[in-house]
């Protein structure tokens, strides 16, 4: 008896100690596997990973339950941004932000968290979430060292699973190892991930809703004027001839996409037209959205205009606008707004001319003139509904116009600086900076109902949203 009782203890103590060693070489497969491929070099202007979310588990998984963390090493003390350049499920499906780890390690000291919107699906057992083609960046323009970066891997041309990219399902660790010092743990908890092991610094998103039809938001998350996801969200950099102002001078050297500690993001599109008083060297700025998707709604952007010149002498006539317009055909529509802090067409400024336009061709329009220095931030707002177009600055009305003058087909978004002449000779500089660009087709909405909708975008995590159907 006394030698069986030895011989189970030595048994159970024997399997007690191989147990750790049997459990690793048995684990339950992962509920999710993150692919990863690079789309840069490792010195690059931006970074480009390129990440795909698949079902490893035996039930449906939403999108929107899912969290994925890339890891990087920040050079110096620079802010980074991100956008989103393609997306299977769609670039306003996604979310993110970058994220400072409490506690960093050689090859990771931030993160970039991506979520989705319930408007991404859910993935079957064994399905894919298709290719999600992400850029991070510097704000400040300079160059990205990805070699000391924990999930940048050079080698991985095509789609490899990578460790090193953490995910999380309804908030647990379910993939990847966290770096070293991040929250104490490497890998997830088990299959399960009964117990999220995240980063600390910032916790894994909850859910989050599809947006609403009808909705488009930018807030200017750009590399620079040649940045693909520019392009890939509706917009154009004019490079092309004609006017207005000095004709033929419309440049992408005057757009820039700055870091900005006023703007919320913290970074804007800037406008920038200069000039040495010479047509050769004059350089006017453009961007406008690449299709004609706009007609009625509520139109929405905060611009900071300028009263002076960034550098140089002042007294140019400038023109500092945010405006929809059609082609010009017979059913040729356009709403305006103009700031001229100088004045211009023998008029003195400072001024706003907000105009609604029934033909260019026979100059047909009515307008509203606000004499009043703009210099800072502003809201600006146009509401076109029910056959009437009304203009505010900061929600207050500044007139209203319908009939003929009501807008009769679609039209484009154009945000520009430009001269509507060159009275002196000298360099002279000025910038118009674009915070954010909201449109709601469905309704006209007020300052309050605008500020409420772009401050959830924000809060969500979110940077570009397109849901208005194609024209």
């Amino acid at each position: 008896m006394f030698k069986t009782w030895l011989l189970v203890i030595a048994v159970t103590a024997g399997g007690l100690a191989l147990y750790p060693e049997w459990r690793a070489a048995h684990q339950a497969p992962p509920q999710l596997t993150v692919r990863y491929k690079a789309g840069s070099p490792a010195t690059a202007a931006v970074a480009q990973p390129w990440l795909e979310v698949v079902n490893t588990s035996k039930k449906s998984v939403r999108l929107s339950d899912v969290a994925i963390r890339y890891y990087f090493t920040g050079d110096g003390t620079s802010s980074y941004a991100f956008n989103c350049v393609k997306a299977a499920v769609g670039c306003s499906n996604i979310a993110g932000e970058t994220v400072a780890l409490a506690d960093p390690t050689a090859t990771a000291d931030r993160y970039l968290q991506i979520s989705f919107t319930t408007g991404a699906g859910s993935l079957a057992p064994g399905a894919k979430s298709g290719a999600i083609g992400l850029q991070l960046y510097r704000p400040d323009g300079r160059k990205l060292d990805q070699l000391d970066d924990r999930s940048f891997n050079a080698a991985d041309t095509t789609f490899q699973a990578s460790r090193k990219v953490t995910a999380y399902l309804r908030g647990a660790h379910v993939w990847g190892d966290e770096p070293t010092g991040a929250a104490g743990s490497t890998g997830p908890t088990g299959s399960t991930g009964h117990a999220a092991a995240s980063a600390r610094g910032s916790s894994v998103p909850r859910s989050k809703p599809a947006h609403p039809r009808g909705i488009v938001f930018d807030d200017f998350h750009y590399s620079g004027p040649d940045d693909p996801a520019l392009h890939a969200h509706g917009w154009l950099v004019r490079t092309s001839p004609g006017g207005p102002g000095i004709h033929d001078t419309w440049s992408a050297a005057g757009v820039s996409f700055p870091s900005e500690k006023t703007a919320a993001g913290g970074q804007v599109l800037q406008l920038r037209a200069s000039t040495d008083g010479t047509r050769a060297g004059t350089k006017q700025a453009e961007v406008q959205s690449s299709g004609t998707d706009f007609l009625t709604g509520t139109y929405a952007a905060r611009i900071y205009f300028n009263d002076k010149p960034t550098s140089g002498r002042n007294g140019d006539h400038v023109n500092e606008s945010f405006y929809t317009i059609s082609p010009n055909n017979s059913r040729y529509s356009e709403l305006d707004n103009e700031y001229m802090p100088n004045g211009g067409w023998g008029a003195p400024g400072p001024k706003l001319d907000t105009t609604s336009w029934y033909s260019a061709d026979t100059g047909d329009r009515v307008t509203h003139k606000l004499v009043s220095s703009l210099q800072g931030w502003h809201t600006m707002v146009i509401t076109a509904v029910h056959g009437v177009a009304t203009y505010s600055v900061d929600g207050h009305k500044l007139f209203s116009s319908g009939g003929k003058y009501f807008p009769r087909q679609n039209m484009s978004i154009n945000f520009n600086t430009w001269f509507v002449d060159l009275p002196f000779t000298g360099p002279r500089a000025w910038d118009m900076r674009v915070n954010w660009f909201y449109y709601n087709a469905d309704k006209a909405q007020s300052l309050k109902e605008v500020h409420k909708a772009v401050d959830d975008l924000y809060d969500s995590g979110t940077h570009y949203v397109n849901t208005v159907p194609k024209h």
